[in-house]
């Protein structure tokens, strides 16, 4: 499922806005809408071509409501009509989006088409399929046609995405780029010194370079751009300057190219999005979406286990871990997403292409797979993406990581051999992501990864502590009758109960918890036998009194403790 949400940031601020939202509508098809016509589809997002005034936005929006259209495209001053966007949050939807007013209704179309597309086909690989990713061969090979040089397409980060043919006049730096898929570091660093990168991010100009140190040729670089944003370059090896009509030509092929690369990263994103939907709808609900009649589910073989992650840089009022974009909803969901781009590039870079990444709930999650007792594991010297996506793999990414990051952590549930044990592996990665961000959990020096079987005893108390609740010494025992002689004349029974019950009764190791002597405490122990006299020698009983005074949550730390 997509939703008008999705198109919308798919595609970029430089094509479409969100001037009203409506919830998570799923879009399953685009209708075009010239005034006088009728429309209605439930999940269309209806596009308001030739809709100029208000009368006219303000009817096909009752048409588009009454259909249960998923959203309604308007462009210009219509788009912002006080009483059109009054009737969109009355009628409580269709979403409105402004079609943003450089941008032509036929792109969108055919943006919006692609995208789609290939939302509704996300087992299909970009570049193994035809469309867009293809297109930009053809292109690259028209413009070396034009330019008469080979020519590679490039993205913003360097990464070859398409070249032409023809590279019998290349130099050393081309080949590398167009083997490696991605610009050599020492050939970036030439062009970044002569300032090739600030002039393409800042200007829809062309570049010129002279001749590098390593033999690199001369080239003729044209940025491609959208709405004022740098996408990719068109990068020519050219043996002299190139007269003014070639290059204008060139300029017309970045155009079309400026399509193509929008309509890819929308592609690619909307997949992403679709891959995370489905992946939330396991760990909520235990269910795997099926592609395609017997094909293979959208997740790899388990067993799995869910991993939350988290940092322990900074905690929040309730103990937790602090978002960094901010206190409100917001400011989570903004660092949620910015933590999502994050790992998914740390994951593509140890190799984990398809890393199966989403965020619930205000935090991130990954499903990474268990490997079963006897299968094969990862030897010293084997490949870098080998056994990626696996709980081996991530234990290693963080060890490295964490170098750089100390504060990194992943709290991983107990393996779920079947899809519906997946909510439970969720529930105790929260559990476990949330107990290391209190430090109930401590994090081991070197290590990021906890395993819920390696805190088992801490969960077992938390839980019976939160069972418990802050009224348990209403139920009966000696707390109550403590807790009001500590807090009336400045006691620390409390606290003193808790340390012997800690140590087994051993008043020496007691003692040191409490920084006192050993006659100490025993006169301690025999002064809050008269306030409330209790029987310690029952385990059944001083185990109650340990989860009471756990609960409690009063007994200060070492060091602090009230008359000592």
């Amino acid at each position: 499922m997509i939703t008008v949400t999705d198109l919308v940031d798919s595609l970029g601020a430089g094509f479409l806005r969100t001037v009203v939202p409506a919830g998570d509508r799923a879009v399953h098809d685009v209708a075009l809408a010239e005034p006088g016509d009728t429309v209605g589809q439930p999940g269309e997002l209806v596009l308001g071509v030739g809709v100029t005034d208000r009368a006219a936005a303000l009817a096909l929006l009752e048409q588009a409501a009454e259909a249960t259209a998923a959203g309604l495209v308007l462009k210009g001053d219509v788009a912002h009509d006080p009483r059109v966007i009054r009737a969109v949050r009355r009628l409580a939807g269709p979403a409105l989006v402004e079609l943003q007013p450089h941008t032509s209704w036929a792109h969108v179309v055919w943006l919006l088409r692609g995208v789609i597309d290939r939302a509704f086909a996300p087992d299909t690989g970009i570049l193994g399929t035809p469309g867009p990713h293809t297109d930009l061969f053809a292109l690259a090979d028209k413009a070396a046609e034009i330019i008469d040089a080979p020519v590679t397409i490039e993205d913003a980060q360097s990464r070859v995405l398409a070249y032409s043919a023809r590279q019998d006049t290349t130099d050393p730096a081309r080949v590398s780029t167009i083997v490696g898929r991605r610009v050599p570091p020492e050939t970036l660093t030439h062009f970044r010194a002569s300032g090739v990168f600030r002039r393409l991010a800042r200007s829809s100009d062309p570049v010129w370079t002279p001749a590098g140190p390593g033999g690199i040729l001369p080239r003729l670089i044209v940025p491609v751009r959208a709405g004022g944003e740098w996408l990719g370059s068109i990068w020519a090896v050219v043996k002299s300057p190139v007269p003014p009509e070639r290059v204008r030509a060139l300029g017309d092929v970045a155009s079309v190219l400026a399509l193509h690369l929008l309509r890819l990263r929308a592609e690619a994103d909307i997949a992403r999005r679709v891959s995370a939907g489905q992946l939330r709808t396991a760990l909520r609900e235990g269910t795997v979406p099926v592609r395609e009649p017997g094909a293979a589910t959208a997740l790899p073989a388990g067993p799995w286990r869910v991993v939350a992650f988290g940092s322990v840089r900074g905690t929040g009022t309730a103990g937790e871990p602090r978002a960094a974009g901010g206190t409100g909803t917001a400011g989570v969901a903004e660092d949620v997403r910015r933590q999502l781009d994050l790992w998914e590039s740390v994951a593509r870079r140890f190799g984990w292409h398809q890393p199966l990444l989403a965020d619930l709930d205000g935090l991130l999650f990954a499903l990474v797979t268990e490997r079963p007792p006897g299968a094969q594991r990862t030897t010293p010297g084997t490949p870098a993406d080998a056994g990626a996506g696996t709980l081996d793999w991530l234990r290693r990414v963080l060890t490295e990581i964490r170098s750089h990051d100390p504060g990194l952590y992943a709290a991983a549930g107990r393996p779920a051999h079947s899809p519906d044990q997946l909510p439970r592996s969720t529930a105790e990665a929260v559990e476990l992501h949330r107990l290391i961000g209190t430090g109930r959990v401590p994090l081991a020096r070197g290590a990021g990864t906890v395993l819920m079987e390696d805190a088992w005893d801490t969960v077992v108390v938390e839980r019976a502590r939160t069972a418990l609740g802050t009224d348990t010494c209403l139920l009966g025992g000696p707390l109550a009758a403590l807790r009001a002689h500590d807090e009336e004349h400045g006691t620390p029974y409390l606290a003193t109960l808790a340390a012997w019950l800690d140590h087994f009764g051993d008043p020496q190791s007691a003692a040191r918890l409490l920084r006192i002597h050993p006659n100490t405490l025993r006169y301690r122990l025999r002064k809050l036998e008269e306030v409330a006299p209790v029987d310690l020698s029952s385990p059944r009983l001083r185990l109650a009194l340990r989860l009471q005074l756990a609960a409690l949550g009063e007994v200060p730390p070492p060091g602090e403790v009230p008359g000592s």
